[in-house]
């Protein structure tokens, strides 16, 4: 079968969109003797003109000559699909062999059986990301019909649906996934497929599944994204205790944590809002709840001790329940800001500005959470801004932290043989 090649004329691509590494790897190859195209969502992108968070590409050279051409700054990875890591400092640059293969088999199993570049794109899993980019000749290579569903801004599957979501479920959350990110729309027989097949989500690797969702929560696009998986069905088979509540009279609440994480992530990037905060934003307002109603409803005020309990039993309560675990470092850093935040707004109203909580790593966190909730509740904006004037004083004085409201710095504190310690609470 012969491609649809588009030319620079007709894609107008900015060559400003796309990493001056990539093209750096796509030349070494090419001048080994190999070809080498940009492939998948890098390219999709810079045809919308947006620019990609990551850069992809496709050869002929199989992984250990790939190893060959860049020697120790290449990684070979994986057994499965096996990949090379081609390192520019932090970066990386992922190169992976054409494959080729049976498309219409249940559950791919063996992924390292080299092909064609034709045989490469239609083992892809939607259109829009089944195209390769030439920069030698600025062409796009089109073998899957992308080109038109990119602009006509619809998702289908490369093949059978039904097939290609039972060989690799993990394509069914990636469907909704470009659906949130790019408001495309799915079209008839692709979205009958995923219905059809949506209980074999559970043939995932659960490490998987984790990875696509907290990817999503990265995107800028959290809030569509979990509306999605709600309304088809995914979060109440993958995360019980979040479609409960959602489906509960405050699921607007976490609605609109998402989408201020978002409006965050859109305006300052992914540098200031992580995968801790971006937990938290999800739980927070069950957290809020629990505390409601296991204390506040009963007219009980709860020292700040059981406040952290409940934090990480909610934590836990989450993971025991749902289709894969979070990591034990996420885990305890999102419990940490969402029980810290009863330190910076305390149930009680009087606030101590302590130099044990300044000076915790993680604090910086759970500022920056309070930012979040600064954007939902404006009347937070002077609190928040104390806590970040009493963050900088002792970030600029060490431990000589002025209280926010005065220009007095705090004399330092010791602890007298004999005299009495401070209770360590769990948590700080």
């Amino acid at each position: 079968m012969n491609p649809k090649i588009y030319v620079d004329s007709q894609h107008e691509i900015d060559h400003s969109l796309i990493d001056p590494d990539a093209l750096f790897v796509i030349t070494k190859l090419r001048e080994a003797g190999y070809s080498a195209y940009l492939v998948g969502g890098s390219v999709r992108d810079v045809i919308a003109k947006v620019k990609p968070k990551d850069f992809d590409i496709s050869t002929s050279a199989l992984p250990e000559q790939v190893k060959q051409v860049f020697k120790r700054n290449c990684l070979l990875i994986g057994r499965r699909f096996r990949l090379a890591h081609i390192r520019f400092g932090k970066k990386v640059i992922e190169v992976s062999t054409f494959r080729a293969g049976e498309n219409e088999g249940e559950l791919i199993l063996q992924d390292n059986e080299w092909g064609t570049p034709e045989e490469d794109a239609k083992r892809r899993d939607f259109t829009i990301n089944g195209l390769f980019y030439d920069p030698t000749n600025h062409s796009v290579i089109d073998y899957v019909g992308g080109w038109e569903d990119i602009h006509k801004k619809t998702l289908r599957t490369i093949g059978n649906p039904v097939m290609r979501f039972k060989q690799d479920p993990v394509r069914m959350i990636r469907l909704l996934k470009f659906c949130a990110r790019f408001g495309f729309k799915t079209d008839d027989e692709t979205m009958q497929a995923m219905l059809k097949c949506r209980e074999e989500i559970i043939k995932s690797a659960p490490a998987r599944i984790l990875e696509e969702f907290l990817r999503m929560l990265e995107s800028g696009s959290a809030a569509p994204f979990i509306q999605l998986m709600h309304q088809h069905g995914f979060l109440e088979t993958l995360f019980p205790a979040l479609a409960h509540f959602l489906d509960g009279p405050h699921a607007d609440k976490l609605y609109t944590y998402l989408k201020c994480a978002d409006r965050i992530h859109n305006q300052y990037g992914i540098a200031f809002i992580n995968r801790s905060i971006l937990t938290a934003c999800l739980l927070f307002p069950i957290y809020e709840q629990e505390l409601q109603t296991q204390y506040l409803d009963k007219n009980l005020m709860p020292h700040f001790g059981e406040i952290v309990l409940l934090a990480h039993s909610l934590l836990k309560g989450f993971e025991t329940s749902s289709f894969t675990h979070l990591t034990r470092r996420l885990s305890s850093t999102a419990a940490f800001i969402m029980a810290t935040q009863y330190r910076l707004t305390p149930l009680t109203g009087k606030i101590s500005y302590r130099n044990k909580l300044l000076h915790n790593k993680e604090f910086v966190l759970a500022l920056k959470f309070l930012d979040i909730r600064t954007l939902i509740n404006p009347k937070l904006a002077e609190t928040c801004n104390n806590w970040k004037k009493a963050y900088r004083a002792q970030e600029h004085h060490g431990d000589r932290t002025p209280h926010p409201h005065s220009n007095a710095p705090y004399r330092r504190h010791h602890h007298h043989p004999g005299g009495r310690r401070e209770r360590r609470h769990a948590g700080e």
